[in-house]
């Protein structure tokens, strides 16, 4: 005579999500040598009063992307901004709203992120107190796991340095080497390259389109001006290039 099983049938515990986007947005105050990076002030709770990366829950129908684009609009106009999807935060516990007494409800968080020019970016809002640049290096305590999240952004972005002309979007449509390398310096560091170095190498890609024209700066000799060259960097996309 066969048995009947006993056993209990074990159904997995599946939890219900909420998701978000958080946009980390840099800009390089090149007056002063500093990375900056766009932060909001939460008007709601959890952490009301904290500074956070422009943020938003996902709403019905619509994508992530349109969510990210959706957010920034509300804080910045600046023209081809371009985003690129950064990680998924998903640790347990990363929000308060995560607690036993919220229905088990998990908040995850895409990250977003870019680099734009500071002198096209205009905020919507004049009020510094709700929205506003801060330097990297002086960021105070974000909210969620926001700090965490920004560093993750600022790696992504030393590294895109070393392989893409990402710093090329945020320079102006002319610009002497020196400019190309006061960039790198500040995002990188005083100490990342040699300038004489990496002036060579730079010339060396053949990306860059010498205008003719030349700019005095202080006491020493006129600088030329340069362009970047898309169409002769575009056969070199896809190769491993390092720029520093």
């Amino acid at each position: 005579m066969a048995q009947t099983s006993t056993n209990p049938v074990i159904k997995s515990n599946l939890a219900d999500f909420k998701v978000g986007v958080d946009n980390v947005i840099f800009s390089v105050d090149t007056q002063a040598n500093r990375l900056l990076v766009l932060l909001v002030k939460r008007k709601d709770n959890p952490f009301l009063g904290s500074w956070s990366l422009p943020g938003t829950l996902v709403r019905i129908g619509e994508s992530l992307e349109d969510a990210a684009y959706r957010i920034l609009a509300e804080r910045i106009r600046v023209n081809n901004l371009y985003l690129e999807q950064l990680y998924t935060f998903g640790t347990l516990g990363r929000d308060p709203r995560e607690s036993h007494n919220s229905f088990g409800v998990r908040y995850l968080s895409v990250s977003y992120f870019a680099l734009v020019r500071l002198e096209e970016a205009e905020l919507i809002t004049h009020d510094i107190s709700t929205t506003a640049w801060h330097p990297v290096k002086k960021v105070p305590q974000l909210a969620f796991d926001h700090n965490q999240i920004l560093e993750y952004g600022y790696q992504r972005l030393r590294n895109k340095l070393e392989y893409s002309p990402i710093a090329f979007e945020v320079l102006p449509e002319v610009f002497t080497l020196n400019d190309i390398y006061q960039l790198y310096s500040t995002i990188l560091g005083e100490n990342f390259a040699d300038y004489s170095n990496f002036r060579a190498r730079l010339l060396k890609m053949g990306i860059l389109a010498d205008t003719g024209a030349k700019v005095s700066r202080g006491a020493g000799r006129p600088a030329s001006l340069y362009r970047f060259d898309a169409e002769a960097f575009a056969p070199l996309k896809d190769k491993p290039l390092v720029f520093i």
